[in-house]
């Protein structure tokens, strides 16, 4: 078993966390949560995504949130650009990277963007062409990678095909979401096997939900392939809007607690990182679902009291 000596963490909270809020998160408070998030030493962070207000009403201020991020040297700030206008706005906001995202299942393709996958990559041909003029790095994600909510299975091949075409489409790396949370640890490592007989396991990265509790265990299965960069969330915030049923992101704090665990370098500050979970929890009125940040802050109660 060789793990990574170094894992890289996209903290994809402010966008694909608050996105599912019920009410609109304030501008101020992103903000907020980015600089704490930048603290705790994370360097990749998703601040927005330039969709559409009638779908996605959390991101109505998107172009507010890229402009008004304190730019930190050694920090990307990056956000999700469905389409040429989305990636023209990001542009135009000073974005310096970008995603797309496609789905491993038809069905899931059509519920929720109503076109084909293969469509779909054509859709994004003048967005990455846009994004090559003007020296923007691409990334892709693949959705519905262990199972759709839809469809059921999706078989390991199918998702390796939409790798090779985001491949071939110009992303420099590909991160492969278990939206609805349904992976396993053997099914997890069978999908990587595959995806990385299509590139190199350095340009791909895990994006897990949490929703049967396996997103941990599907973390450290990846490891032990050697996968080094994983998306999380900052205490689980998250879900997918439209898959019914699934729940959070699996937490930074957890991701970080496995790591450090490992005794694997990811630089991040699992103090910090807890107290930002705990603060943004706060301005939302409710607990982390993080299980990490809910056991450190309970131990820093009682340490408190005594």
């Amino acid at each position: 078993m060789s793990f990574p000596e170094r894992v890289r963490i996209v903290e994809v909270g402010p966008r694909d966390g608050l996105q599912n809020e019920p009410g609109f998160v304030a501008t101020a408070v992103k903000l907020a949560l980015i600089e704490q998030l930048v603290a705790a030493g994370l360097t990749t962070i998703e601040v927005a995504s330039f969709v559409s207000p009638k779908w996605v009403p959390q991101m109505a201020d998107a172009a507010a949130v890229m402009q008004g991020v304190v730019r930190h040297p050694g920090v990307t700030y990056t956000a999700l650009t469905p389409n040429l206008q989305g990636f023209e706005a990001a542009l135009a906001a000073g974005c310096e990277e970008v995603a797309v995202f496609a789905a491993a299942s038809e069905a899931f393709s059509q519920k929720n963007i109503n076109c084909s996958i293969a469509e779909s990559i054509e859709r994004f041909r003048p967005l990455v062409a846009a994004a090559g003029a003007n020296g923007i790095r691409v990334r892709g994600y693949i959705s519905c990678v262990l199972g759709c909510p839809y469809s059921g299975e999706v078989a390991a091949e199918e998702v390796s095909a939409v790798v090779a075409m985001l491949d071939d489409l110009g992303c420099y790396e590909i991160s492969l979401g278990d939206t609805i949370g349904a992976g396993t640890p053997g099914k997890t490592q069978k999908l990587i096997e595959a995806c990385a007989s299509r590139i190199p396991m350095a340009r791909l990265a895990g994006h897990y939900h949490d929703t049967f509790g396996m997103a941990v265990a599907n973390i450290h299965a990846s490891l032990q392939l050697g996968m080094s960069t994983f998306d999380a969330s900052v205490a689980g915030l998250g879900g997918c809007p439209y898959s019914p049923g699934a729940s959070g992101n699996v937490a930074t704090e957890d991701v970080v607690y496995l790591l450090n665990g490992l005794g694997i370098e990811c630089g991040v500050d699992l103090d910090a990182l807890v107290d930002a979970a705990a603060w943004i929890s706060a301005q939302l009125d409710r607990p982390p679902a993080s299980k990490v940040a809910r056991a450190l802050l309970a131990r820093r109660n009682k340490e408190g009291c005594t």
